[in-house]
């Protein structure tokens, strides 16, 4: 057989791969909580959980393409105007701190509220420290965040996290006031 022929063959098998890796199937956790969520909605049950589509609600099975969707998206999202977006750590810590708690249970509850919803949470460090500790440091500050979310109800696939260590600073300071603004971690919707 040909180099070429073989080439080919490559392509055509990983083509299929790839499109067999790309297809989803309902999987049983999948039913079950499609089921547990129509009983709700004929049970008129006032449990409260933490699922997409709190409260019964089939609405966020069905896809809206028309303005209606777009206005309903774009009222949420100006829920969070003026909401924070920026939180910040102590050092060499990654302890959400208590005055973050109100604007992180604001996002939650968006991001609960639009199971379509995705975030991206950046995490900081500053210049102290090697680049490989300060790059674990951003990524547990990351999860902190994140661990924070999923407890009010957030899916865990709604969020990524990335760390970004002391590469990426705000204030290129070198005093107290500059690292404590590149002690962070951002929230970016996508």
């Amino acid at each position: 057989m040909s180099v070429s022929k073989l080439g080919k063959f490559a392509v055509v098998g990983l083509s299929a791969a790839w499109l067999a890796g790309c297809s989803t199937t309902a999987t049983e956790n999948d039913s079950a909580a499609m089921s547990e969520e129509n009983g709700q909605a004929q049970a008129g049950s006032s449990d409260s959980t933490y699922a997409a589509g709190e409260g019964g609600s089939l609405n966020s099975v069905i896809v809206d393409d028309g303005a209606e969707g777009a206005a309903a998206a774009q009222m949420d999202q100006n829920s969070l105007d003026g909401v924070a977006t920026v939180f910040y750590f102590d050092f060499d810590k990654s302890i959400v701190r208590p005055e973050a708690r109100e604007a992180l249970a604001k996002h939650a509850q968006y991001l609960i509220d639009n199971p379509d919803a995705r975030i991206v949470l950046e995490g900081h460090a500053d210049e102290r420290g090697t680049r490989e500790y300060n790059m674990a440091l951003g990524e547990r500050r990351a999860k902190a965040i994140m661990r924070y979310l999923t407890i009010q109800g957030v899916a865990a696939s709604q969020i990524e996290t990335v760390s970004f260590g002391e590469e990426v600073p705000v204030a290129f300071g070198h005093d107290s006031s500059s690292w404590q603004l590149n002690r962070r971690v951002e929230v970016r919707y996508e």
